[in-house]
């Protein structure tokens, strides 16, 4: 099932690449769209963004104009600002190439707005705006200019705003060309996101990411063919999640079973089991090491055991001291992996069983390590044949798919994605959700999720939620895996008693409850 049913195709979610974005452009001039239109569109909805944020202006702005269509983007934003009554000078820090940003250069000259010849005051009020390269940058610019535009944006004078990209920074990978890019209290994307923003490299760059809305029309994005989406808590409200019947009982809520922890790592079964609980499942059963066995009934005496894990000498559980015990097939999804430790022969035993598995298979942490250290590595995935969700973070990544190559983390998490038929979440400050053919980036999450002990409860919840999920469509899209990743980020953000895992997973259970009755707010 290939249909996208959230979030809305627009140009506020939609993400692209350089090359898709100057496709998109080059279709709509072939239609017909003057560039001089889309030009004088996108300085003046700048102008409008910049006319409602007046305290950015009262020192005057300095325009820093590049040679090609980015600089016309910003002449047009200064004829606009300087016609408002604003005190406005430019400075061409390379020459003019585009004849029409030439011409709309000529024309403010000739209204009166000065033209710099030397480079501008570092150390003024006034606010500076990038405008330089954007989303054509494609090789090293000058270090001296960077320099002078980070000098200015560390001694917060005044503020620094890029236009589209900032000068220096890779549109696609994120990363500075060179050592350093220019940072920025604010970038506006013009048209489309552009994928280098989203990335977590990006993040000391781009300051406050704003999207500038030009017009490129629906019948063009949808037929972008790599669909990447920009996900933020505002999309929460078009979440969607099934509602659970009036009648449904434990059974038809939701059974998931948790392989969790060890007696070098106990905490992280409580942990995941935690996060399961805040999802609202109807049965929560759980397999566990000995020592948190005891315990257990204690903490969540909701919890189902079925059965208790034996530890080697290390203190690293054995799966399949119990996996031979279990009948699997009554559960809608099994989540394994955090806290049990390395153990590559009992992997080698256990594997089958969890290959075996018909429902959702959902891996993280040391689960994920097992199989990049054995035999078969990452061809588990391939060899199993049901639906599996995995959620590493960049390192584990890397030891489970060594030779998986891209310009970005959203590229990485699609190509795996597509190469071993799974669901990846690639966790960071910006986690990455993708299948073989979209991609979820969420983007302004808060940064108490990036927190050991918490991608356990985000485990535990994943679990527990898609449980749920599956009692209602027997074949969960993805677009269900990037729902709960925001929803546990949400969460934290929400949490005002603090934001340990046992915090946060009150807050998500009121949350589930909420999502299930619409009343996300």
């Amino acid at each position: 099932m290939n249909e996208i049913l959230w979030p809305t195709i627009d140009s506020k979610h939609l993400i692209v690449d350089s090359k898709q974005m100057l496709i998109l452009e080059k279709e709509m001039f072939s239609d017909g769209m003057p560039q001089e239109a889309l030009m004088e569109k996108a300085g003046i909805q700048i102008s409008r963004w910049l006319l409602k944020r007046k305290p950015l202006l009262k020192h005057g702005i300095t325009v820093l104009i590049g040679p090609g269509h980015n600089g016309g983007d910003g002449a047009v934003i200064a004829r606009e600002l300087f016609l408002k009554g604003f005190s406005v000078q430019v400075w061409c820090p390379f020459p003019i190439k585009k004849t029409l940003t030439n011409n709309h250069l000529n024309y403010l000259t000739s209204i009166g707005v000065t033209k710099l010849v030397e480079p501008p005051d570092a150390n003024g009020k006034e606010l500076w705006i990038d405008a330089v390269f954007g989303n054509n940058q494609t090789r090293i610019v000058d270090n001296k200019l960077i320099k002078l535009f980070n000098q200015k944006f560390n001694n917060k004078y005044g503020k620094v705003i890029s236009i589209d990209i900032p000068t220096g920074l890779c549109p696609d990978k994120g990363e500075p060309f060179l050592d350093n890019a220019v940072k920025a209290d604010y970038t506006l994307a013009i048209g489309l996101n552009k994928i280098g923003l989203i990335q977590d490299s990006a993040l000391p760059f781009i300051g406050e990411l704003n999207h500038i809305d030009v017009g490129v029309p629906i019948c063009k994005l949808s037929k972008v063919d790599k669909k990447i989406f920009k996900v933020t808590y505002k999309d929460l409200k078009n979440i969607d999640l099934p509602s659970l019947p009036k009648n449904s009982n434990k059974f038809k809520r939701g059974r998931t079973l948790l392989i969790a922890g060890s007696e070098k790592y106990p905490g992280a079964a409580y942990l995941a089991l935690k996060g399961a609980i805040s999802s609202g499942a109807g049965f929560i059963s759980a397999v566990l090491p000995e020592l948190v066995a005891k315990s257990v009934w204690q903490v969540a005496p909701e919890i189902v055991l079925k059965g208790t894990m034996q530890c080697n000498h290390n203190g690293n559980a054995s799966l399949f001291s119990v996996l031979n015990t279990i009948d699997l097939s009554s559960y809608d999804s099994l989540a394994v992996g955090p806290g049990i430790g390395i153990d590559n022969d009992d992997w080698q035993k256990s594997k089958d069983y969890l290959m075996g598995f018909e429902g959702l298979l959902i891996l993280d942490a040391d689960a994920l390590n097992r199989i990049s250290e054995s035999k078969l590595g990452s061809k588990f995935f391939l060899e199993r044949k049901f639906k599996t969700w995995i959620t590493p973070h960049s390192k584990e990544f890397l030891r489970l798919f060594p030779n998986i190559k891209s310009d970005n983390n959203v590229g990485l998490a699609l190509n795996a994605a597509k190469e071993f038929n799974i669901s990846v979440l690639l966790k960071g400050a910006n986690s990455i959700v993708a299948d073989n053919k979209k991609a979820w980036q969420l983007f302004g999450t808060d940064s108490h999720t990036a927190r050991a002990g918490l991608g356990d409860l985000l485990l535990g919840f994943v679990a527990g939620s898609s449980a749920i999920d599956l009692t209602f469509c027997t074949n969960i899209t993805t677009d269900f895996f990037a729902k709960y990743v925001l929803l546990h980020s949400f969460a934290a953000s929400k949490c005002k008693s603090g934001s340990n895992a046992s915090a946060i997973g009150d807050e998500l259970s009121v949350l589930m409850r909420n999502s299930k009755t619409r009343q996300i707010s």
